[in-house]
């Protein structure tokens, strides 16, 4: 039984029944610093790079224009790419890039209309609070799955960075737990040759 209960506290577990799972990423082993976020510039300079910020815009502009709080910034792409915009992360590195411009905004101690989780949520030990600081839109590119075995083999399956794992239908379940319906659904990301990525706008009920 040790080994179970061991595995339950410590290792990936998968719920099907929700369409959801979980890995207990601990804090000493997360890789945010300066590497990690010049390692995100030198994918966002690229033309997949520049695509997926323009595709990420566009996005958003199909639902919302207004001033907007971007959760992960990556390497700051998309803050820079699109006025009115905001940023919040974790990175030491990207929270300094944030600064010198005057865009850093505290996601915890504010609510903004809207969010977007580019490639994040699934790094957030409380997704559920993040997202509750959204005050109409949340939008959110992640990896997504058909079950625990698709995780487990699948290069999104990170054990010092993803957190939160979920299928389609996981997804927008848990949205909607949060007092959220699906406005639109997309994998043009994957289309674009990224693996096994969906895109999502969610409107607050």
């Amino acid at each position: 039984m040790k080994l179970f209960s061991d595995e339950i506290r410590h290792g990936f577990v998968w719920l099907p029944e929700i369409g959801m799972g979980r890995y207990p990423v601990t804090c000493s082993h997360r890789p945010y610093d300066a590497e990690y976020f010049s390692r995100y510039q030198a994918m966002a300079d690229t033309s997949l790079g520049r695509q997926l910020t323009a595709v990420r815009i566009q996005m958003v502009a199909r639902h919302y224009n207004g001033p907007l709080l971007d959760v992960g910034i990556g390497a700051g792409q998309f803050v820079e790419a699109r006025p009115n915009t905001r940023g919040f992360d974790v990175n030491p590195a990207g929270i300094d890039w944030l600064n010198q411009r005057g865009l850093w905004a505290d996601l915890y101690i504010d609510h903004y209309p809207a969010l977007t989780f580019w490639d994040s949520l699934e790094h957030i030990d409380r997704p559920d609070i993040a997202v509750a600081k959204a005050g109409r839109f949340v939008f959110v590119s992640v990896p997504i799955f058909e079950s625990g075995d698709h995780v487990l083999r699948s290069k999104h399956f990170r054990k010092t960075e993803h957190i939160w794992y979920w299928t389609h239908n996981g997804l927008i379940k848990w949205f909607g737990e949060q007092g959220f319906r699906l406005v639109e659904h997309n994998i043009n990301e994957s289309m674009m040759g990224r693996e096994g990525i969906g895109s999502y706008a969610f409107e607050r009920l």
